[in-house]
C-alpha cells in the first residue's frame, strides 16, 4: 500500500464547474471528521464537498460521500481511483462549485475521477518498509564509500574522529550485508544490530 505525506491540491474546470481536490495524509477517523468539518466550513459557500477515505495497512477502513450529488457520482468514483493506485491513509476531498451546465451521470464520474487522479499525479509516494536498523563506526573514507550503495538507507550520522553512522537495509539484504561491504571496502569491525524496524521510503 502507497500513503502520501504532503497535502496536496488541485484544481480543474469542467463546463464552467469548479472542481477543488484536496489530498491528506490520515491515521485515523477522528483526523478524518476533524479535516471534513474544517473544508467544510473554508468552502461553506460550494455546492458539493464530496470525499472517500481508506485506512489501514490492508486498507480496512473505507468510506465515500456523494455530499448531494446523484448516487454513486462522486465518492464512489473517488474511491475507486485511491484503491486502483492501493492507497491507504488518505482522505481525498473534492469540493465543487455549480457552473450552471449539468454534466450527467458520466460526466460527473469522470469529473470526479479525473479531479482525484490529477491530484494523486502531483504527490510522491511512499512505501513502508521492513528494514534491519545497524550502528557502525567507521572511517570518513569508508563513509564516503558507504553511502554511495543504493540499498543503504541513512538514519543518522555523527562525525568525531571517526564517523558513526546508524542505516538500514530490506531484511532480504541483510544476510548478506557484511559481504556487501566488504566489498565495497567498508571495515566491519563495529557492525552491530541494532533492531528491526519498518520505515517509509519514497517510491520513484
Amino acid at each position: 500500500m502507497y500513503k502520501i505525506k504532503e497535502t496536496t491540491e488541485n484544481t480543474i474546470i469542467i463546463q464552467k464547474s469548479e472542481f477543488i481536490t484536496h489530498l491528506y495524509r490520515v491515521n485515523n477517523v477522528d483526523e478524518v471528521n476533524s479535516i471534513l468539518e474544517d473544508v467544510r466550513k473554508k468552502y461553506y459557500d460550494a455546492t458539493h464537498n464530496c470525499y472517500a477515505y481508506i485506512l489501514g495497512e490492508a486498507q480496512d477502513i473505507q468510506k465515500c460521500s456523494d455530499d448531494g450529488e446523484p448516487q454513486k457520482t462522486a465518492g464512489a468514483p473517488m474511491m475507486n481511483v485511491l484503491k486502483q493506485n492501493e492507497m491507504t491513509n488518505i482522505l481525498a476531498i473534492v469540493t465543487r462549485y455549480f457552473g450552471g451546465v449539468l454534466l450527467g451521470a458520466g460526466g460527473l464520474i469522470r469529473a470526479y475521477s479525473n479531479s482525484v487522479s490529477e491530484a494523486l499525479a502531483k504527490c510522491k509516494r511512499y512505501i513502508n518498509k521492513e528494514i534491519a536498523e545497524y550502528v557502525l563506526t567507521t572511517s570518513y573514507s569508508s563513509y564516503n564509500n558507504l553511502i554511495n550503495i543504493k540499498d543503504i538507507n541513512i538514519i543518522d550520522t555523527s562525525f568525531t574522529n571517526d564517523v558513526i553512522i546508524t542505516f538500514g537495509v530490506a531484511k532480504e539484504i541483510a544476510n548478506d550485508l557484511e559481504e556487501l561491504l566488504y566489498k565495497h571496502k567498508i571495515d566491519i569491525t563495529s557492525l552491530k544490530k541494532i533492531q528491526e524496524s519498518v520505515i517509509e521510503i519514497p517510491v520513484e
